[in-house]
């Protein structure tokens, strides 16, 4: 359904001729003379009230009063309570008394039963008159009462009169308490379910857990903190051993950020370090006598039996198994308070994790699980992402290349080899020599066809370097750098099955970029069948590698995907976040400022510049003649990279310099200060920039102030200075103040004061809510683990925090600027897939964008299936994200309006996108809710209550109409104000011929009659003779 307003500014005047001319013959108004009216309704629902109803009527008629109730599923119900006769007279007064239903107005009982949560409801009187049928049009006059549910535990008890039957009685109780169920008990707990891809740095999944709801099951976990029976057991696949002493698998933080039992170290020769704390500040450790192997599953297992403490692992290589343990008594009992503080998967705020990957772990709160090593299996998420199968295929192709790389540089010393590779030289000798059909190659030559390409790369980088500069590394880039030509020059994503081998080729070549691009395929089937198991292998692959994009591709995954753990979306995000927060400080070419383009606003699109762009030069001009502002838009632009610029740090520095020094800029010589205390771009020249700063701030500019205090901090350790430069500042709402005085109080380096992480929390909370990055991450990182007794944790809020400071890092910019000027270019193909892979990272501006190249299809180069999917994704995708775009509600309303596939429109959903839209002002929204309504459609009392229309639930339809197009009218786009008006008039003009249809009938009829004669008239007069004035 084409549903824009241009369908109403087509030429329609003629069709309506007739309601114009039946609008000026018509002139009689019919006065109805029927009123109700509710002269005492409640506030609120309650047991017998007298209730005064005024009414009066024409005609004999029919007083009813319904109550009309609203619940949190979407359902509305209508209850009858009471009907009456109106007989024609003055205006009368009823007292009748409110019967209400039980479950409304008292609190459930077993006997007064439980109800769904009331939204809205309230109460309508109506005269209605006989004749009709049962139907909006027999209301004469209505009045309508609205009453404020309350919930229900504030609601009275009700004293019930009459003693029931004791077996009725039974039943109904009975009913009501098989709905109680016992609360689920977190007896066996997964503290991991999924795969974890651990970098090695000091990141790791955080989990807490709660006492028991059972008072017995509690009773007896309290008992058995100092006689501990349980389990741990935790799957791992280390990839390279421990570079420090130790690196962290599990362990466990109390309250005082003390380890405590258990923890479980990996140290630097394979071995596992284990700790058990006991009473009156008793320890041990002890390292096992097995090590853990290299590039295998294991399972270990920690047993706890009072002072006993059994290990056992079991390695799985190609289904063989190796099974270790080792028992040990301790001296002292073991403590172990499982609600204490909280459990650390991998690193930590105090430990580097290990390198390689988290299987499930469980933990038995109060047994031992059955089942014993000998019987352990593979889960079935370790399974399905085959891991090692990918590990074994790449490792013989990067023997394979090895061979092939030492081969060709051996032929280049020597100088025996044309530049041909032998598979090539074979194929073109065969017709023209007639050479026998043996291969003509050394073994170490021989290629199958897939990995043609990579032989001949890596012949091509030997005779060009020599095998001194030629490692796998250079083979795998120029593998990517390959697949990426040939995805340039592609009109269709038919290329795209042909690149997917060479990319795979380059991510076992330790190319991560190529790892993450190949997932993206498998995980949205651009050009390729759609593989998520593979697709969520290949990501893992990358993100242990710490390439960015992975990382932020997981975190999506784990935050708002399918598998959803917000604690192992947060590990993810913390890691980029945190990286951010670096990258930010150390610009690098590869990275770009991240801007949130949308490709449907052809004003940004306009401002989009590069370096020989009339609009650059224009600035650059303005800039010499002494523009701040110019000279300002340019720094940035370069240092940042901003508008379709590419980086350039130190042509950036000469427009910081010149706003500072010529035009004396507070914001240039702000900026320019910072650089030399930096040497970013520049070198180091602490006094001048401390020159700068101080005029900067001098001319009031607030970020001076916190640079001024960074300098006291960091080169004169003035804490007193640096904190009252601190402390002015954050008086006048500035972010970076805010941070500094957090990391002072947290670290004790506030003057005359000891450290308070509850202050330190605090500033971190001003300086997120003002929009600084770091803030933002210090902030989650209290959220992960809280403060006890102070500050309760808040997972999900954190998730949100650290994904926020990820969507800012310089690589995930890089990628959004690819895209873009892809588009630009007319790239199509290679804009969509860079919008994928950002998007597949939860962008929300990037999964629009991949929305609306699905939806434009430009020069066909999708398939229309893929096409209609992927909008279908992605604008949902796009709508789920805190500011969605309107225009993406407005098509994904279209889209429900439609229906998928097999054509099943879903007109509630649709009303509700409409709905969202509306009430950001689009008059798209409010003009589509009216032709919903025409059609047809009654708008749910919710969605009318939303928009402010809830007094029109029950009203005539031309008046909802009527509202909704007015509201169209009298939004601020201009645009809109034409077809809007046009359709509130054609609301009018059917109005006029519905209410007024017997007038129309009767002045046509006259019309018609009395045209032939009137025409006679004026014929005969027209045809008297005249008299000539002689």
């Amino acid at each position: 359904m084409e549903r824009l307003m241009k369908r109403l500014c087509e030429p329609w005047i003629s069709s309506h001729y007739r309601y114009v001319c039946v609008f000026c013959l018509c002139t009689q108004i019919v006065w109805g003379l029927d009123q109700v009216t509710l002269l005492n309704p409640p506030q609120e629902p309650l047991p017998g009230h007298l209730l005064e109803v005024l009414y009066s009527c024409d005609e004999p008629a029919t007083v009813q009063l319904d109550f009309i109730v609203s619940f949190d599923t979407g359902v509305t119900s209508t209850l009858l309570l009471r009907q009456w006769r109106c007989i024609p007279s003055d205006p009368k007064i009823r007292t009748l008394e409110l019967n209400l239903p039980d479950w409304l107005v008292y609190q459930a009982d077993g006997i007064v039963p439980d109800s769904q949560w009331v939204l809205s409801c309230f109460l309508l009187a109506s005269v209605r008159y006989s004749g009709f049928d049962d139907s909006e049009r027999s209301v004469a006059a209505q009045d309508v009462a609205t009453l404020q549910p309350k919930p229900f535990f504030n609601r009275p008890v009700k004293r019930h009169l009459l003693c029931i039957a004791w077996s009725t009685q039974m039943l109904q109780l009975t009913e009501w308490f098989s709905k109680k169920q016992c609360p689920l008990e977190q007896e066996t707990v997964h503290l991991l379910s999924l795969i974890y891809a651990s970098t090695g740095e000091s990141f790791g999944i955080t989990k807490t857990l709660e006492p028991y709801s059972s008072e017995l099951l509690e009773y007896l976990r309290v008992k058995a903190i100092s006689f501990p029976w349980c389990m741990f057991s935790i799957w791992i696949f280390v990839t390279r051993h421990c570079q420090n002493n130790m690196c962290g698998v599990f362990h466990h933080i109390d309250s005082h950020n003390n380890y405590v039992t258990p923890t479980l170290f990996l140290t630097n020769s394979g071995q596992l370090h284990i700790q058990m704390n006991g009473e009156s500040e008793e320890s041990s450790a002890f390292l096992t006598p097995f090590k853990v192997p290299l590039s295998e599953w294991c399972q270990i297992d920690v047993i706890l039996h009072g002072r006993m403490v059994t290990v056992s692992m079991v390695c799985m290589d190609n289904e063989q198994r190796r099974v270790h343990s080792m028992e040990l008594m301790l001296t002292h009992s073991v403590v172990l308070d499982d609600t204490e503080g909280y459990f650390v998967i991998g690193g930590g705020r105090y430990i580097r994790g290990v390198e390689g990957y988290f299987g499930p772990l469980v933990y038995y709160r109060n047994r031992i699980s059955p089942h014993s090593m000998s019987e352990a299996v593979l889960p079935d998420v370790i399974r399905t992402v085959n891991l090692t199968g990918w590990l074994q295929t790449c490792q013989a192709f990067r023997l394979e290349m090895t061979m092939k790389i030492r081969g060709y540089s051996f032929q280049a010393k020597q100088g025996t080899q044309s530049g041909k590779t032998c598979v090539d030289a074979f194929w073109e000798w065969m017709p023209k020599d007639g050479l026998p059909s043996e291969s003509q190659c050394e073994l170490w030559e021989a290629t199958v066809p897939q990995r043609k390409q990579a032989a001949k790369l890596a012949r091509l980088l030997a005779f060009q370097h020599g095998e001194r500069r030629v490692s796998l590394a250079a083979v795998g880039r120029a593998l990517y750098s390959l697949s990426l030509h040939k995805l340039s020059r592609a009109s269709s994503t038919a290329v795209v099955s042909r690149i997917l081998p060479l990319l795979l080729q380059a991510g076992c070549l330790a190319d991560d970029r190529a790892l993450h691009m190949s997932s993206v395929l498998y995980s949205t089937g651009l050009g390729v069948k759609k593989q998520p198991n593979k697709a969520w292998l290949l990501a893992l692959l990358a993100a242990q590698k710490d390439d960015r994009l992975a990382l932020l591709h997981l975190g999506h995954l784990h935050h708002q995907g399918l598998s959803r753990d917000p604690d192992l979306a947060y590990a993810y995000y913390a890691n980029i976040a945190k990286q951010t927060t670096l990258d930010r400080h150390n610009p690098t070419p590869q990275q770009t400022f991240v801007e949130a383009v949308y490709l449907n606003n052809d004003e940004v699109l306009k401002l989009q510049t590069s370096e020989d762009h009339h609009l650059f030069q224009w600035l650059k001009l303005q800039a010499r003649r002494g523009a701040a502002e110019a000279e300002q838009a340019i720094a940035r632009m370069l240092f940042w990279g901003q508008q379709g610029v590419s980086p350039n740090i130190q042509e950036a520095v000469r427009h910081y310099e010149r706003g500072a020094v010529q035009w004396e800029d507070p914001t240039s010589m702000y900026d320019y200060g910072v650089v030399l205390l930096e040497g970013q771009g520049v070198e180091k020249d602490i006094p001048k920039a401390v020159t700068f700063l101080k005029k900067a701030m001098e001319k009031g500019f607030v970020p001076a102030i916190t640079a001024l205090a960074w300098y006291y901090e960091q080169y004169e350790q003035d804490y007193k200075q640096a904190v009252q430069l601190w402390e002015q500042a954050d008086l006048l709402k500035c972010p970076e103040a805010a941070l500094n005085l957090g990391v002072v109080h947290s670290q004790g380096l506030y003057p005359g004061k000891a450290a308070d992480q509850f202050m330190a929390y605090q500033y971190y909370l001003k300086s997120a809510e003002r929009g600084h990055i770091r803030g933002a991450v210090h902030l989650a990182d209290i959220w992960t683990t809280g403060i006890p007794g102070r500050v309760n944790r808040r997972p999900s809020d954190a998730v949100v925090w650290v994904k926020w400071a990820a969507e800012h890092n310089g690589y995930l910019g890089s990628i959004l600027r690819k895209a873009l000027d892809s588009y630009l270019k007319s790239d199509m193909v290679s804009s969509l897939l860079y919008y994928m892979m950002a998007a597949e990272s939860g962008y929300a501006a990037a999964q629009f964008n991949v929305a609306y190249l699905c939806e434009q299809n430009g020069f066909d180069f999708l398939d229309p299936g893929f096409a209609t999917n992927c909008m279908w994704r992605y604008y949902n995708l796009t709508i789920q994200s805190q500011n969605p775009d309107k225009y993406a509600l407005i098509r994904m309303g279209d889209l429900l309006y439609e229906g998928q596939g097999d054509g099943q429109k879903d007109l509630l959903s649709a009303a509700e996108m409409y709905t969202l839209a509306a009430l950001r002002n689009e008059p798209q929204g409010w003009y589509n809710l009216g032709l919903l309504a025409e059609e047809g459609f009654r708008l749910p009392l919710s969605i009318l209550t939303d928009l402010g229309l809830s007094e029109l639930y029950l009203a005539d339809d031309t008046l909802l109409r009527s509202a909704l197009y007015k509201r169209c009218r009298d939004t601020e786009d201009t645009d809109s104000a034409l077809p809007c008006s046009l359709a509130l008039f054609k609301v009018y003009l059917q109005s006029f011929q519905k209410d007024h249809s017997a007038a129309i009938k009767f002045f046509t009829a006259v019309a018609v009659v009395a045209a032939p004669m009137i025409f006679l008239i004026v014929l005969a007069v027209l045809r008297r003779p005249i008299r000539s004035l002689s």
